[in-house]
């Protein structure tokens, strides 16, 4: 069984420690960072399941943390643990992109089961991205820098099958296959109307045309 790694952002180093191996007892993969630089330069290098950060920490406080994360159009759930009171500190921090916030102090179970809930709604509502571009199959929708695409039902089908085979080539077999029923009959000119129309929404650059063979989502 894969464990859950989790970077926690904490500047209080007994705080911390105590955190840390409470985590691990329960069988978390913990990675510790004491500053807002630090963790921030973790995350290219490691990949999270979650995030738990604290706000009023060294060089880059959680919440510019956060917003630069989600930014970047990192979508790892996180949850902030705070001595903050204050209702437009806890208002900032949802919009800068939380998924939950404890006050601390705070009960070890309720952490652990917020920590199970937002994993667990996250997994459900998992994203694929690609570039700017993020599919969402629950939900059947795709978005383009957080903006939802008007797309009719094929043209979602299609880029729905470009997104899953980013830098692949997708033969028009595939699209035929993808797209219409086996009884009907399909002309490369029915495909060229989608691929035009997704590249009129997104640029005709983000859809390269491999000659005689299909096309390709450029990531």
């Amino acid at each position: 069984m894969v464990s859950t790694k989790i970077l926690l952002l904490e500047d209080d180093l007994l705080f911390a420690e105590s955190l840390q191996d409470l985590l691990d007892e329960e069988g978390y993969e913990v990675s510790v960072c004491h500053n807002g630089q630090e963790a921030l330069d973790l995350t290219y290098s490691m990949k999270f399941d979650l995030y738990l950060l604290d706000i009023n920490v060294p060089l880059i406080n959680g919440l510019t943390l956060l917003k630069e994360l989600r930014n970047a159009d990192d979508i790892t759930p996180a949850i902030y643990l705070t001595s903050h009171q204050d209702k437009e500190i806890i208002r900032e921090g949802f919009e800068s992109g939380a998924d939950d916030y404890l006050k601390k102090p705070f009960d070890s179970d309720e952490l652990f089961w917020r920590i199970e809930a937002v994993i667990r709604r996250f997994k459900g509502d998992e994203k694929q991205c690609v570039g700017a571009l993020c599919l969402e199959e629950k939900h059947l929708s795709i978005f383009r820098l957080g903006l939802k695409l008007d797309l009719s039902k094929k043209e979602y089908m299609l880029l729905s099958l470009l997104i899953k085979n980013a830098s692949k080539v997708v033969t028009k077999e595939m699209i035929t296959s993808e797209l219409w029923s086996s009884a009907e009959n399909v002309s490369d000119g029915a495909i060229r109307v989608y691929i035009n129309r997704l590249k009129q929404l997104l640029g005709s650059e983000v859809i390269e045309n491999i000659r005689g063979i299909g096309y390709r989502l450029v990531s």
